[in-house]
């Protein structure tokens, strides 16, 4: 059996894209530009042994599969094909023969690449899922690749969260400003407040506060590489005297009475069954009538687990999960606060992303010289998939305003918004 008729026996309907494999046959058709290929023996193996998601990015990180006619750093048109791709399970009569045709060496799983984090049984060796020790090794494997990447991938505003489009032709470093200002606003800031913001990345929010809103920040992120750029650039543009960058875990965010507190994807690496202890911990961090505006990509359902597929877990965020915005409304309730307005933002994400990529595929060589060329391809898997998962309704980004309200009842709150 070739491999063009072992994929030709699990294909269900038309092969999308053309395929070249290692022993040098052919299946499909390249109509649509697209060819994956199949450089050796191992990349078969890859795809055998780890079905779906996994085994592909297993073939492709490793640079044994390859998407031609689709740059590396954007296989977001390779994607959709591949999505489109009908596999059938053949009938358990069939395995006998397949794994014969196969050979027992193509149904041994070969080592995955280095990139590849340890499975959640290895991790557990770093503590309990969301301790806090492994939950900052999950975060340093994630966020501190380099600063320098992630400069060429997102631009000069250093957001990596999800943009807001007043059209789909506002540029990026617009749309993160008014991502920012739109969370300022709902926030309802004011000179001489005091805003927490947990999470805060490289320091957008608290700048951006600080800076137009005449507010007092404290920041905090569990990423060492993101603390020290964002206190190097908040001292660079003349704020260190009104934003304070904490290098430390959310849990640790010190202060009381704050006035706001923002969380600007920070949730999606809570885990679910902590969700109450986090939003009893931010509503004791405010006065009564302060805001929450809680910022994080969703699932479209509150029934499905939270957690994410095998590509994301071991190669982009190790112990993230997601649940539906219903989950998170009813958690922040139930710790007390108000929900005031939410809002689903999925199509704006998937702007974002197609900038990023874009952002990627233009600096690609001097990323590939940054970080290597098997990251940069981890970086451009991830990015153009999560945008067609935006696009199709597999991921949403919601953002939910809660206030902390006075024990008589009283909100501060306006009869309508005013953002």
């Amino acid at each position: 059996m070739t491999i063009a008729d072992l994929i030709t026996t699990v294909t269900e309907g038309a092969v999308p894209m053309r395929v070249e494999a290692a022993d040098g046959s052919v299946v499909g058709s390249s109509d649509e530009g697209l060819t994956l290929r199949l450089h050796t023996e191992r990349a078969l193996r890859y795809l055998i042994t780890a079905p779906g998601d996994l085994g592909l990015a297993r073939a492709y990180v490793s640079g044994e599969l390859e998407l031609v006619g689709a740059h590396p750093g954007d296989p977001y048109t390779a994607l959709c094909a591949l999505a489109n791709w009908n596999f059938r399970r053949p009938p358990l009569s069939e395995f006998p023969a397949l794994a014969q045709q196969l050979g027992v060496r193509n149904l041994l799983p070969p080592k995955p690449p280095p990139q590849e984090a340890p499975s959640r049984i290895r991790r557990a060796v770093n503590g309990l899922r969301h301790s806090r020790t492994r939950d900052s090794r999950a975060i340093g494997m994630h966020y501190d690749v380099s600063n320098t990447f992630y400069e060429y991938v997102l631009g000069p505003s250093m957001a990596y969260t999800c943009a807001v489009f007043d059209k789909p032709d506002t540029s990026l470093d617009d749309a993160q400003y008014e991502k920012f200002d739109l969370v300022a606003r709902k926030l309802g800031l004011e000179p001489g407040m005091r805003l927490l913001d947990v999470g805060c990345g490289w320091g957008g929010m608290a700048r951006h506060a600080a800076r137009n809103y005449g507010v007092d920040v404290v920041a905090v992120t569990l990423s060492a590489e993101q603390a020290a750029w964002a206190k190097a650039e908040t001292e660079r543009v003349g704020l260190a005297e009104h934003v304070t960058i904490i290098h430390g875990d959310y849990r640790d965010s010190p202060g009381r009475d704050y006035d706001a507190v923002s969380s600007i994807g920070l949730l999606e690496h809570v885990g679910v069954a902590n969700y109450a202890a986090y939003f009893e911990l931010l509503r004791g961090k405010l006065r009564p009538g302060g805001r929450l505006l809680n910022h994080c990509i969703t699932r479209p359902d509150n029934k499905t687990s939270p957690m994410p597929g095998a590509f994301i877990d071991r190669y982009v965020f190790p112990d993230g999960e997601l649940t539906g915005a219903g989950r998170i409304i009813a958690e922040a309730q139930d710790a007390g606060f108000e929900v005031r307005h939410e809002e689903n933002l999925r199509e704006h994400y998937a702007l974002t992303l197609m900038h990023w990529s874009a952002n990627l595929v233009a600096n690609w060589d001097a990323c590939v010289a940054e970080v290597g060329l098997p990251t940069a391809r981890v970086w451009g898997l991830y990015m153009a998939g999560s945008r067609l998962g935006f696009e199709r309704n597999v991921v949403q980004l919601h953002q939910v305003l809660a206030i902390n309200p006075h024990p008589s009842g009283e909100a501060d709150f306006p009869l309508r918004p005013t953002w």
